[in-house]
Parts: structure tokens; C-alpha cells; sequence
């Protein structure tokens, strides 16, 4: 029988299970009060995460320093549902970047400042990710009370997008190659004047959550994954000149000095990241401003 370990509310928890491994708990009024070491009868329990390493617990203390235990099971059971419904393979740092990204677009639509997607459209190259993503928005509604535009889908999307891979339990280079990657990564961006700021510091911090696990992503590269079509990448160039520009060159020069297999897919993941940090308009918008 699980027994609490943690009470985050009275409608969730971290509990101990008999085979030595955790798991976080959600129903409605499973933790009133009660308190550590309790057991919570079985069938009081609506949804169940397993923690099954140590990676996805650290991931979870993580996640609880700074967003609220509510958005973090709703990334919990968006994830669940990819998973087991749809056999998608992600790797552990999904739950990080898209609890963020819920939590940030969450804030945003409160405050009246949230604004529709930019993303392109891949839902033709990427079926179960779009299907997963049309579902979490439903699961997003009915957890947190946020009705986002449909437009959010391409969003949540990119994230499954962008996890792609399975977690071996083997690091594919040391740290001294993350701090590389990184250093390199700031140096590009500095010489185009750009670091963090208190405006810019969300986008800031997810891009470079993003370069803690690339060369992981680098090493578990699918082959027979669908690439991103030539015409998108053409596309972003033409909407987004100096996000393409800047991703470019960061592209480059990772290919050239750290890892010359590098995916085409990333430079996409690259132009969008600094889309986002840049804000930089279509410039068919831009052109439109000018008349």
C-alpha cells in the first residue's frame, strides 16, 4: 500500500510503493488530514506518476521550487498520456521544459498578456506529437481552468518535437562538453548583443535548458525520424531573417567544432528559441508597419 512521503495539498502527494520506488498520487481530498507515513487506500487514487528514476524525482523537486504543484501534475499527466496512449518515446527533460512552458503561457493568458503562436505548423511531418498536444489542451482546460487558443497546439507540440528520443542511463560526453557547447552558444549571442535581462530572461533560461540536453539528443538521433521539411526552413528564413541568421551561425559552428552530425532539425529548434528571446516579427508585419 503507498504510503505519503510528502503532502504537497490536500489533492496530491509523494508517496513510498512497496518495491522501493515513488510515485506521485493525485485525487480529491486523498491527503486531508493525514500526514507522513499514512497509507492512502487504493482506491482513493484518481491518477498515479511513477517515479521510476533518479532522474525523474530530481526533476520533480525541481519543478516544485518554482511551479505550483497543480501545473506540474497537469505536465505530469500530459506526459502520461504521450506515453501510453500514443507510444512516444521523450526524453526525462520534457517534464522541465513544457512545466515551464505551461506555467509561463499559463501566467501570460491570466495577466491578459498572452499572445497566439508564431510556431510553424508541422503537424503533417509530426502526427502523434499534434494529436498529444490537441489533447493536452484539454487536460490543461479541465486541470487549470485556461481555455488557450488552438494556436497553443503547435506549441505544446513542439516540445514532444524537440524531446524526441529515449533515456538510456548513459551521458554521451562530459561536462566539460556542455560547458563548451554553452561558451559557444553565449558567444554567438553576445556578438549580436544579446544576454540575459530581466525582459528576456524566460526565453533566455529555456533556450539554454534546451543546450543542457542537446548533445544527449545529438547522441540518440533517430534516423528513421521524419525531417523538417526544406520549405519550412525557407520559410522561417524569410519570415525571421535575423533569427535565421543568428541560429545559423550557432548551427555552424556547433557542426564544425563539436559534433559535425548534427541534425538540420536542430537549426529549426535554434530559429525558434531566439524568435522568442529576440522578438522579432514576421517581416511580412514589418513591411506592413512600414506603409
Amino acid at each position: 500500500m503507498p504510503k505519503i512521503a510528502q503532502i504537497f495539498n490536500n489533492n496530491v502527494a509523494l508517496v513510498d510503493l512497496d518495491n522501493h520506488s515513488q510515485a506521485v498520487v493525485k485525487g480529491r481530498g486523498i491527503a486531508f488530514n493525514k500526514k507522513r507515513g499514512d497509507v492512502i487506500p487504493a482506491n482513493k487514487i484518481e491518477k498515479i506518476f511513477y517515479l521510476a528514476t533518479e532522474t525523474s524525482r530530481q526533476n520533480l523537486y525541481f519543478l516544485l521550487r518554482n511551479i505550483p504543484i497543480d501545473v506540474v501534475t497537469t505536465t505530469y499527466e500530459i506526459i502520461d498520456l504521450a506515453q501510453k496512449q500514443f507510444h512516444l518515446k521523450v526524453l526525462d527533460y520534457i517534464y522541465i521544459t513544457l512545466s515551464d512552458h505551461i506555467y509561463e503561457a499559463y501566467k501570460r493568458y491570466k495577466a491578459g498578456d498572452y499572445q497566439e503562436s508564431l510556431v510553424p505548423d508541422f503537424h503533417i511531418q509530426y502526427p502523434a506529437e499534434y494529436a498529444v498536444a490537441k489533447q493536452a489542451l484539454q487536460v490543461i482546460d479541465a486541470n487549470l481552468g485556461v481555455q488557450f487558443p488552438l494556436s497553443e497546439v503547435k506549441n505544446l507540440a513542439l516540445h514532444f518535437i524537440n524531446a524526441t528520443g529515449e533515456d538510456d542511463g548513459e551521458q554521451a560526453f562530459g561536462q566539460s562538453n556542455e560547458a563548451s557547447l554553452s561558451k559557444l552558444v553565449r558567444d554567438v549571442l553576445s556578438r549580436h548583443g544579446i544576454t540575459r535581462s530581466h525582459t528576456s530572461g524566460d526565453y533566455y533560461d529555456r533556450f539554454m535548458i534546451h543546450l543542457q540536453y542537446l548533445i544527449d539528443r545529438l547522441q540518440r538521433v533517430d534516423t528513421d525520424s521524419v525531417a523538417i521539411i526544406p520549405e519550412v526552413a525557407t520559410e522561417l528564413e524569410q519570415n525571421y531573417p535575423r533569427s535565421y541568421q543568428i541560429a545559423s551561425e550557432i548551427f555552424d559552428e556547433i557542426k564544425e567544432k563539436l559534433y559535425r552530425d548534427i541534425s538540420e532539425d536542430e537549426r529549426l529548434y535554434f530559429i525558434i528559441h531566439i524568435q522568442r528571446l529576440i522578438n522579432e516579427t514576421p517581416a511580412a508585419e514589418q513591411t506592413h508597419d512600414k506603409k
